[in-house]
């Protein structure tokens, strides 16, 4: 039996006072779970994200789990109808496939129930790991079918759109984050369905405010038009949140990616921490896996192996992208929505501007240069033009995380600790975050050329030595770095610079880092407001 004196020792050795600001309690510094609602199409990688953002279900109050179409996938109404929209896939890379019945879509699709279904499986041992993950039977009651027939489509209701409306229109405090992983058309029908009810009543201005006050977007780009068509022309005032700067999850992070990323990507890490654990592992997608969304999408040639790219063009598939090696890492082009909502510490979700796993939050004109989905609707649309436009975005995607911390190395490593926990039915044979706090309140106010203590509070669930570090994270409106003596201890001291002006802001994060395996790693931001003179 472990003892738990070491732990103690640590704990006790870790424990600071902050004499300038008094104290405050670790409850008070427990992160909140933000509402989520996700939007999904059937794309593998939507799949593999889905999986990733249920093992952080513990962090996570989830509110909605919606199929959506997209202009890549949608189902067709079972009556014949055909569809087309110009510019669509089904017109590029020398296809014309449409007007069609259906698009790229599963009969008796259910990948979300096929998922939830393995978290139950699973959930046993997870909850051993941490106690907040919820019950499945939660998580299936969330599970609800939008506007999936046709690509765009927001004409009717939908059980999603509806789940949504009652979401947006309910009366529990904080924001509601909506993520939009395929197309965007159930939201707009649920803010449509909000329209028609209430635009000619004296409700409709204060109904108007309370949802440009609450409901957040989280996209991956405007994948069927309905943001750009009905949502922003009609929902100015809605906070539309993208990111840049964060790790590169999607397809194709392996071409071009650093040193310190590339072991993280490659088969043998991924059959070690992920495709090898159990029934969550058993449903995650990798080149050459021998799977297919749909059989017979020649979009989809990733599960094949043993081809190059020149014979699967010849077999009629729509090589976008270069084959890799079997088993390596696929794609998960919709983590960034998410990763930001996470009680990793950096508390990321409350302003997109604070940054996080996820990235940077960005401005709309900015946004529409850097969705990776709007490369599949250039005008060019040849295999090579986006195989030439996705190595580009990797690259710009590279420069810009130069810039900014990289934290793939970390968030990996979370994720292969969580799959383990899938598979692991005792405490102390799998590794936990450090729990890492600041004595005092997380906003502080500060004059320029103070000198202010910060007094971190370090412990480790299983026993190990924590490594701490703290940093400036270059997101505060104060343009340059500041001084901080001892940053490796928990105690340190901050001199706020004499030309800081007032209302400006510094971000400090406390780093805390432990010895097991895989490593693991939380933070404390703490946010310096410069007063006025």
């Amino acid at each position: 039996m472990k003892s738990n004196l070491p732990k103690l020792v640590h704990y006790l050795q870790a424990v600071l006072v902050l004499f300038c600001f008094g104290s405050q309690s670790a409850a008070a510094q427990t992160l909140a779970r933000p509402r989520i609602v996700v939007t999904a199409d059937p794309e593998l990688d939507d799949n593999n994200s889905l999986i990733r953002f249920l093992l952080y279900s513990s962090d996570l109050n989830i509110e909605g789990l919606i199929y959506a179409s997209s202009g890549y996938h949608w189902k067709g109404d079972g009556k014949g109808t055909r569809w087309f929209v110009p510019g669509r896939e089904y017109t590029r890379f020398g296809l014309n496939l449409c007007p069609c019945e259906s698009w790229r879509w599963a009969k008796d699709e259910r990948f979300i129930h096929d998922i939830v279904d393995a978290y139950a499986k699973v959930y046993p041992n997870l909850k051993i790991h941490n106690t907040r993950y919820p019950a499945p039977a939660e998580l299936k009651a969330k599970i609800r079918y939008g506007n999936i027939e046709f690509d765009g489509d927001y004409s009717k209701d939908t059980p999603g759109s509806e789940l949504i409306k009652s979401l947006i229109l309910d009366d529990k405090p904080g924001p509601l984050y909506i993520t939009a992983w395929g197309g965007q058309s159930t939201i707009a029908r649920a803010l449509k369905s909000i329209q028609e009810q209430y635009e000619y009543t004296a409700q409709w201005e204060a109904i108007k405010a309370k949802i440009a006050r609450k409901v957040v977007l989280l996209p991956s780009g405007d994948q069927d038009d309905t943001y750009a068509t009905y949502i922003a022309p009609n929902w100015p005032a809605i906070e539309y949140r993208q990111f840049k700067g964060g790790p590169n999850y999607g397809y194709g992070a392996q071409l071009g990616a650093r040193a310190e990323d590339a072991p993280y990507l490659t088969a043998n890490w991924m059959s070690e921490n992920v495709t090898g654990r159990g029934p969550l592992g058993a449903l995650y997608r990798v080149w050459g896996d021998g799977k297919q969304m749909v059989k017979d999408d020649k979009l989809d040639y990733f599960g094949l192996t043993g081809y190059t790219n020149e014979q699967l063009k010849k077999m009629g598939y729509a090589v976008w992208m270069p084959v890799q090696p079997k088993g390596a890492w696929l794609g998960e082009g919709d983590n960034h929505t998410f990763m930001n909502m996470l009680g990793n510490g950096l508390r990321a979700y409350e302003l997109g501007s604070f940054g996080g796993w996820g990235g940077q939050g960005i401005d709309r004109e900015e946004s529409k240069k850097n969705s990776m989905f709007g490369l599949a609707t250039s005008l060019d649309t040849s295999a090579s033009a986006m195989a030439n436009a996705l190595s580009t975005a990797n690259t710009r995607m590279a420069k810009n995380a130069n810039t900014f911390p990289n934290f793939f190395p970390y968030a990996q490593r979370d994720f292969a600790a969580r799959m383990k926990w899938s598979v692991t039915p005792r405490f102390a044979d799998a590794n936990h975050e450090p729990v890492v706090r600041v004595e005092g309140p997380l906003t502080v106010m500060a004059s320029a050329g103070q000198t202010i203590r910060l007094n971190g509070l370090v412990s480790d669930p299983d026993g190990q030595s924590v490594a701490v570090r703290w940093w400036q994270f270059r997101v505060g409106t104060y343009p340059g770095e500041v001084t901080i003596t001892s940053p490796n201890a928990p105690r340190t001291e901050i001199l706020i610079p004499k030309d800081a002006k007032g209302g400006q802001t510094i971000h400090l994060i406390l780093e805390a880092t432990d010895t097991g395996s895989p490593a693991l790693t939380r933070y404390v931001r703490v946010v310096v407001k410069v007063r006025e003179n």
